[in-house]
């Protein structure tokens, strides 16, 4: 009897391997499928993590995977996305929150806030549910990819909105970096101007370097310093999100805090100060992001073979216009900084 306890834990492990390897054959293909697109376009306009969810999502449709399956797949979806996000933590530090200074810190925060409010109110006006506004809203205010999979872990969103927002918000995030260059010329902005509009509109990191370089050095620099600081705003974000939901779900008794905070926006905060402190060599950073890279693109490949294409057709035109008309009043409320501040 205890012998059988004891090795217990050993056929359960076991049980998520043929899902999560699953899900590495996708992310495989999903680099394999973006590096083509690199050496032919010489960009990624699809990266792997949005290409597993797409592939993911085929491979579904062309067949179910059975439960023998389904452990390691909701392991991936769950657990490894959690491990991801709370290594982003590690890529911030304090030195960010004191080259920004203190009005843009506060500015940024602001615009965050109000998009969040804005473009929830408009996905609900467009008739999409509370909790994909809630991850629209999200992605659109913070960090695109990263965000909606953090406060989707926090709200307990299904398989299918979070396939659908990281979708459709990816693909406009492509169109937003080929075409924000243009407001230099049309708008007349330097470089620091036209860096601050970029950090705060763009997705991802990545893409603020895609979309401020050809404009010039200053540019990047001041983009990236903006969308690190934006991106700071996620643990709180996800924190009251994981409030909201438990309100909803009518829980009154009061729960300790490590029970009411989840465990991976703690471990985001911890690695952050650890960041801040020097606790964290700099050898260690490339590691790090290259982890949480892999891990996000294994979580999506999940998403993506949980996810029921009826679900996507029935929300697509409205996802679409949700996060066009969302991005539109960013850049607004962006630009509006930009001015207020004389940036």
């Amino acid at each position: 009897m205890n012998t059988s306890r004891r090795s217990e834990p050993t056929p359960r492990l076991v049980r998520y391997l043929p899902g999560v390897a699953l899900c590495a054959v996708v992310s495989g293909v999903a680099y394999g499928v973006q590096s083509v697109e690199e050496k032919l376009t010489g960009n990624a306009y699809l990266e792997a993590l949005v290409l597993a969810i797409l592939i993911g999502t085929m491979t579904r449709t062309a067949w179910r995977p059975g439960p023998m399956w389904s452990v390691g797949i909701a392991f991936a979806a769950k657990t490894l996305l959690e491990t991801a996000v709370m290594l982003l933590g590690a890529s911030l530090s304090g030195a960010a929150l004191a080259a920004a200074g203190l009005p843009l810190l506060l500015g940024i925060a602001g615009i965050v806030l109000v998009s969040l409010l804005v473009s929830y109110g408009i996905s609900r006006l467009l008739g999409l549910s509370h909790t994909m506004s809630v991850l629209v809203a999200s992605g659109n205010s913070i960090c695109g990819n990263s965000a909606i999979a953090a406060v989707a872990t926090a709200i307990g969103a299904s398989g299918e909105d979070v396939a659908s927002s990281i979708a459709f918000t990816a693909i406009l995030g492509v169109i937003v970096v080929l075409t924000l260059p243009l407001s230099v010329p049309l708008l007349g902005l330097t470089q620091t101007e036209y860096g601050t509009l970029a950090g705060l509109t763009v997705y991802a990191v990545p893409q603020v370097l895609a979309a401020t370089l050809p404009v010039g050095a200053l540019s990047a620099q001041v983009g990236t310093l903006v969308k690190l600081v934006r991106v700071l705003m996620l643990g709180p974000v996800v924190f009251a999100a994981s409030l909201s939901a438990r309100a909803k779900r009518g829980g009154n008794k009061p729960l300790p805090f490590f029970r009411l905070v989840p465990w991976f926006v703690i471990g985001f905060a911890v690695l952050t100060a650890a960041r801040s402190a020097g606790a964290i060599p700099d050898p260690l950073m490339p590691i790090i992001r290259q982890l949480t890279v892999i891990l996000t693109v294994l979580s999506m490949a999940a998403l993506g073979l949980g996810v029921d294409l009826a679900v996507l057709r029935q929300v697509g035109a409205r996802a679409t216009a949700a996060v066009l008309a969302s991005i539109c009043a960013l850049a607004l409320l962006s630009y509006g900084l930009i001015e207020l501040l004389h940036i």
